[in-house]
């Protein structure tokens, strides 16, 4: 049997994986701890074969934001989970599971412009939400050794039933609005089943080195708002013609490109030799809405 700790309770995340692994109960076992109380260092993490940190700041304001909420965001999002790797290698733990995103490779490209990630993309920050993910990475990986794996996810926006940050925005506007602007953009998701999944595999295999988990298909924001629309029982017609006036509002709002800008992972990236995306695009947006 495999036992997972799951650092954060109660997280969208870390309550999806314990809802998919509870599916063989025979074959692991997974705990979660509460990282917000001191507590968590006096734990005893020996009987776990892995930890999955999920622990973390997101969704932030980046534009307004002390000093001090930014010490916070690296306390948190970097040192925190070095801290919680070297407890976990100290203590016989054999494989450190880190959740890092997207965000490490900057903001999304603006309407018209492509933005595609390639295993070789270096990382590049826009601001310190995602300079936090990548000095985490940079402090976990000299930790990594053949009797302590460490692996890294750089995962794309993730959703599901449940999930925060711009998907239930997405949400709202497909039930509140009469039309959608028809935009072509490209976009990498990751639906929260699917993750889950892939997160058993990594598990099962004790894999170590970096991955970008995504679904098979890329999105495009037009066509996601409008299978939500459908998920939901309403025809939400897309009309064309808005892609100027959306650019002309980016330049006042960066709410604009988040919704319609591109930041897709290359054709394979996220392959894996076992398939984990239990759920097509459509198939996931049915699940998230029922």
């Amino acid at each position: 049997m495999k036992r997972l700790l799951i650092t954060g309770t109660g997280s969208f995340v870390g309550s999806a994986i314990q809802a998919h692994l509870a599916q063989w109960p025979d074959r692991y076992s997974v705990s979660a701890i509460d990282m917000q109380s001191p507590d968590w260092r006096t734990a005893d993490f020996s009987p776990y074969d892995a930890v999955f940190h999920v622990a973390g700041l997101a969704h932030a304001d980046v534009g307004h934001v002390s000093e001090e909420r930014k010490a916070l965001y690296y306390k948190v999002n970097s040192e925190l989970p070095a801290e919680t790797a070297a407890k976990a290698k100290a203590e016989g733990v054999k494989q450190f599971i880190f959740m890092s995103s997207a965000i490490v490779y900057g903001d999304s490209a603006p309407i018209g412009v492509s933005k595609t990630i390639t295993r070789d993309t270096p990382p590049a920050p826009a601001n310190f939400y995602g300079d936090s993910k990548l000095q985490a990475e940079l402090k976990l990986r000299p930790l990594s050794s053949d009797s302590f794996k460490v692996a890294i996810l750089r995962c794309p926006m993730i959703y599901g039933k449940g999930s925060k940050g711009n998907f239930p925005i997405l949400e709202k506007m497909a039930a509140k609005l009469p039309f959608f602007p028809k935009v072509a953009n490209a976009r990498s998701m990751l639906y929260v089943g699917n993750l889950a999944e892939f997160v058993r595999l990594l598990v099962d295999d004790a894999a170590s080195g970096t991955f970008w988990p995504c679904n098979a298909e890329l999105s495009n924001t037009s066509e996601l708002v409008r299978l939500i629309a459908r998920a939901r029982g309403k025809n939400l017609p897309l009309v064309p013609g808005f892609s100027p006036l959306l650019k002309l509002l980016s330049r006042f709002s960066p709410y604009v490109d988040k919704a319609f800008g591109n930041l897709a992972y290359a054709p394979g990236l996220g392959d894996h030799p076992r398939d984990y995306r239990l759920f097509s695009l459509e198939q996931s947006i049915a699940e998230t809405e029922s």
